[in-house]
This record gives C-alpha cells, sequence and structure tokens, in this order.
C-alpha cells in the first residue's frame, strides 16, 4: 500500500536509509533530546526561584518546529541529492548549537525562565551576538528545506519564525534588562 501514498513517506521507511533519511531522524532525535534537558533545566529553575515570561507564545513554537519537520518529512525525496556546501552550512549551525548550549549550560531551556538572582550568560557565542540559538534556529529553518530541495518551506517558515521571534527576543530583552 505505501506505493498508493501521494507523498514520499513510504519510500523514506522501504528503502535503504539514505543521508536525506538520517538528516531526518537527526532532527527529530535532536529536537526530542532538547525538549527533555529543557525541560529537566525548566524545573529546576521554577524550583530555585524563576518565573516564566512569556507563555502565552510557546506553543506556536512548538506548532512551528514540529509541523516544519512533519512538512519536510511528507515532502521530500528521500533520494534528493544534497549539496555539499548546503550541507556543510547545517553543520555549521550544528557546531554553533554545540557552543551555544555548552556555554549557557544549565541555564538553557526552550521557556523564557528568569529571575534577579540568576546569572546572565555572557561566555561562548554570548560575547558576541545577544541570542545564539535563535541564529542557529534561523539558519536552520532556512537551510534544510534549501538542502532537501523544499524552497518554498524555507520561505513560509522563515517568516512564520520571524514573527514569533520578534514578539520572543523583544520579551526575552525585557526580562534580560531587568537583570542587568
Amino acid at each position: 500500500m505505501t506505493g498508493d501514498l501521494p507523498v514520499n513517506l513510504g519510500a523514506i521507511f522501504t528503502t535503504s536509509p539514505t543521508l536525506v533519511t538520517w538528516l531526518l531522524l537527526y532532527l527529530v532525535v535532536q529536537r526530542l533530546g532538547e525538549l527533555v534537558h529543557a525541560n529537566r533545566n525548566t524545573k529546576r529553575l521554577l524550583g530555585q526561584g524563576g518565573k516564566e515570561h512569556g507563555a502565552d507564545h510557546y506553543h506556536y513554537f512548538i506548532f512551528l518546529h514540529s509541523s516544519w519537520i512533519a512538512i519536510i518529512a511528507l515532502l521530500v525525496n528521500p533520494q534528493y541529492d544534497i549539496l555539499p556546501v548546503l550541507l556543510a552550512l547545517f553543520i555549521g549551525t550544528q557546531l554553533l548549537r554545540v557552543w551555544t548550549l555548552a556555554s549557557i549550560g544549565r541555564w538553557w531551556t526552550t521557556r523564557i525562565i528568569s529571575a534577579p538572582h540568576f546569572d546572565r550568560v555572557r561566555r561562548g557565542p554570548y560575547k558576541y551576538i545577544s541570542h545564539p540559538n535563535y541564529l542557529v534556529v534561523v539558519l536552520e529553518i532556512a537551510i534544510v528545506p534549501l538542502m532537501l530541495g523544499l524552497p518554498w518551506v524555507a520561505l513560509v517558515y522563515s517568516v512564520l519564525n520571524a514573527v514569533l521571534l520578534r514578539h520572543r527576543i523583544s520579551v526575552e530583552n525585557e526580562v534580560l534588562d531587568e537583570r542587568g
């Protein structure tokens, strides 16, 4: 029956794993791993007197990222030839992600959790830009679909992400300004 599917989802699961398949698997595992790590940090930070800010928009980010991965998985040709330059850019974003998460350490969450007594991270990429993880996400949302031959997905999701990030960064900057 997989041959009757209007999308390539059946081919992803019935053929030998390709670079595209491994990339999609990496994205899913990476995002789920980040959520587990973030939820642990969130609970700990709230237990240490932190307060969540901007919770009203959080569910939109979950939907955006989930649907981004889902639409790519549904539409991608698993045999698509990835351009090496785009793959290199993607790998570069992942290195920036690791550096960012290592630099922010125990303070990193997918939510905005703050308290006056919490330290403000100013090491690693935070020495150079205020929101390096958002840069990673902006790049990733554009690069992955471009790398997989889905330019309209890159455009649509980049615009949606920009709208959400505009609000989120303003909330986060306001919270960070309170901490000095």
